[in-house]
């Protein structure tokens, strides 16, 4: 078994922030791309080897794979007061070359250290989540930092590693060094600020941008944020509604884009008159919303986490919806929500047009440089029931 101090390579020292960094706009919120290269020429954050323009999303960064994997017994956080590596030898079976390319089976856990990391500024943190063509694959991916309590989170001021736990949970996929599963955003507070979190809008403010906008199409049902219903009424010809996962398939190579048959993977979800499905926990689904959605170009979005109140089942892995999402300035919202869907413990039923789920907005500190769908190669504006990128699909 490879030593503790051995598992991952020593980080490359980068520019500490001093004060010639380059300043941020003083409103707080979630940080445009613009800002996001700020930090980066500051050396907030960096990369070996460096940062590609390419990962830079209209509000949020791509992360990405390193040398190596390491397939470990289980899921854990490092705690308060413990580095990820420190518990890592105790956990290890085995570590994998990623430099070729690998798979990682369905059902195993492992964890990658990134090819990014941090020194940020103590009046900013970070959050992550899946990439959209990473949960729509079932893919479960979330970020680990040193001495945090929580995933998908990094405290402000945070300086060190970051690492991604992957667990494929119904395909096995092949990824490769360089492969981006993950992506961060990075959210500013004043230093006498308590809001938690900042930037957040809430259901007045929600309303007044509906209005003066339009959020969705027609009548928005807001209540703790944007609440979305699910689409069961059939698409003719046939009468799709979803895509059920056909469990036991092939890889899926995570870099190849359109290369697999949706057959192959998927089952075509057929209802007929009554409108309602019944989801079985050992399956996953890609659904759609009834709403068509807009994300302003001041706004980001995100999935709300799991809430027991509306179902027993989880809606989305991959939460993150980037300002311009479904938006084209005085025309109605243009894109739905694609739901990754998966009952939890026991079969439930859900029902069309039943809420099964909420959108949060966020303020961003300035409109990015450029927002989503804009030339940047986006797979998804407009788009309806869709699977991942990796799909032919007409």
């Amino acid at each position: 078994m490879t030593a503790p101090d051995q598992l991952f390579e020593e980080l490359p020292e980068s520019p500490a922030p001093g004060s010639g960094a380059p300043a941020l706009p003083r409103r707080t919120g979630v940080l445009p791309s613009q800002a996001i290269r700020s930090l980066i020429a500051a050396g907030e954050i960096a990369g070996a080897p460096e940062i590609e323009d390419a990962q830079i999303q209209p509000a949020s960064l791509d992360l990405r794979l390193g040398k190596k994997a390491y397939r470990i017994r289980a899921s854990f956080l490092p705690g308060r007061n413990a580095k990820v590596r420190d518990k890592l030898s105790e956990l290890t079976f085995h570590e994998i070359d990623l430099t070729k390319g690998a798979v990682l089976e369905a059902g195993c856990v492992y964890l990658v250290q990134l090819q990014e990391h941090l020194k940020l500024r103590g009046t900013i943190a970070a959050f992550a989540n899946p990439k959209s063509s990473t949960g729509r694959l079932d893919v479960f991916t979330r970020l680990i930092a040193d001495c945090q309590e929580s995933f998908d989170c990094v405290e402000e001021g945070y300086r060190g590693p970051l690492y991604a736990e992957i667990c494929p949970r119904t395909f096995s996929i092949k990824v490769h060094t360089g492969t981006r599963l993950n992506q961060i955003r990075f959210r500013r507070r004043l230093p006498q600020q308590a809001d938690e979190p900042p930037g957040r809008v809430g259901d007045k403010g929600l309303r007044s941008i509906h209005s003066d906008i339009g959020l969705v199409g027609g009548e928005a049902a807001i209540r703790d944020g944007l609440n979305l219903r699910i689409s069961l009424a059939p698409v003719e010809p046939g009468g799709l509604v979803g895509y059920r996962a056909r469990r036991y398939a092939g890889v899926i190579d995570m870099d190849n884009v359109g290369a697999y048959d949706v057959d192959q993977f998927w089952e075509a979800v057929r209802l007929g008159g009554d409108k309602r499905l019944v989801l079985d926990p050992h399956e996953f689904y890609i659904l759609a919303s009834k709403e068509s959605v807009s994300v302003p170009p001041e706004y980001v979005a995100e999935m709300a986490p799991f809430d027991p109140m509306i179902g027993e089942y989880r809606v989305h892995y991959a939460g993150f919806f980037d300002p311009g999402f479904g938006y084209a300035a005085g025309k109605a919202p243009g894109a739905k929500a694609v739901l990754e869907v998966r009952s939890l413990d026991i079969p439930f039923i859900v029902e069309d047009g039943q809420i099964v789920g909420r959108l949060v907005y966020d303020r961003l500190t300035e409109v990015p440089e450029t927002l989503y769908g804009q030339g940047i190669g986006s797979h998804y504006q407009a788009q309806g029931l869709k699977l991942s990128k990796h799909f032919r699909q007409s």
